[in-house]
């Protein structure tokens, strides 16, 4: 991230929110966050603009090789959208500040929702390579809160409630969407952990005792911060690899992205129809 250390941080977001605005005056309904493997949704958006990371001011740069690393302006499902094809994670090694930055700009932008999707592993011995699971609640693993320091008084509360991360009537619509198309996907609690490794066979273990369905390494920043600002949230996994005991193999990238691929028309269709219903 480039920072001036004479530049506050709401400051910069401040800067990079006016820079967008310049380049794209429409004010975006929904902002879109493409996990690993996952940006074709891009492919059904009616484009309007395109701006790689590295030309916002203030903006992180994507260092994960399967994320683009652009804002995507345009509309899909006959709302104005703006879409993160590329995000990025704590273990890249940027601050939680730095990491949720950009939902700070959207919600500046104007968007009134925020749709979240990621890659992560199965824990739930149901779950087969493709499926999507429609997050209904988290458990926070990572060793840093986003709004930890001084609150952002002007974005929200110092102790905004968490007992519905998760927009319970887009969760609903969602399973009911996915019933009636034939699309396999359950609702489920998402891990976050900090990464990169993947996980060992005892913490999968571990993280399934404690009440958990998928494991990933994003998503619940982001969600924390879109909460803190009162902004609801959707969020879905693709299924990319299994976790539950006798189903763990080692797993590379490569197949990590095939299982994205796999999840991804039916990923598109739902978030499609959910952001027509809105």
């Amino acid at each position: 991230m480039r920072i001036e250390e004479e530049i506050s941080y709401t400051d910069q977001i401040e800067i990079a929110s006016e820079y967008l605005s310049s380049k794209h005056p429409e004010k975006p309904q929904v902002g879109i966050i493409l996990g690993t493997g996952l940006g074709q949704l891009i492919n059904h958006m009616e484009v309007m603009l395109e701006i790689p990371y590295d030309m916002i001011p203030h903006f992180p740069l994507s260092t994960v090789e399967s994320h683009h690393g652009k804002l995507v302006f345009g509309r899909l499902s006959g709302k104005s959208v703006v879409a993160m094809q590329g995000r990025f994670h704590y273990y890249e090694g940027y601050s939680m500040q730095q990491v949720t930055f950009p939902v700070r700009v959207l919600k500046k932008l104007g968007i009134s929702h925020l749709f979240v999707s990621n890659a992560a592993g199965g824990l739930h011995p149901d779950f087969e390579i493709g499926d999507l699971m429609v997050i209904q609640d988290h458990i926070d693993l990572l060793p840093e809160n986003p709004l930890r320091g001084k609150n952002l008084d002007q974005f929200g509360v110092r102790f905004p409630d968490m007992s519905e991360p998760y927009n319970l009537a887009l969760v609903k619509k969602a399973l009911e969407i996915t019933e009636k198309n034939g699309i396999r996907a359950i609702p489920g609690v998402y891990v976050a952990v900090q990464g990169p490794n993947l996980e060992t066979k005892a913490e999968y273990k571990f993280l399934r005792t404690i009440g958990a369905d998928a494991v990933g390494m994003s998503t619940v920043p982001e969600v924390i911060v879109a909460r803190h600002m009162n902004l609801p949230v959707f969020a879905v996994s693709a299924i990319t690899d299994l976790c539950s005991p006798g189903k763990v193999k080692k797993i590379s990238l490569a197949e990590v992205l095939a299982g994205a691929a796999k999840a991804e028309p039916g990923m598109s269709h739902l978030i499609m129809e959910l952001i027509k219903g809105l």
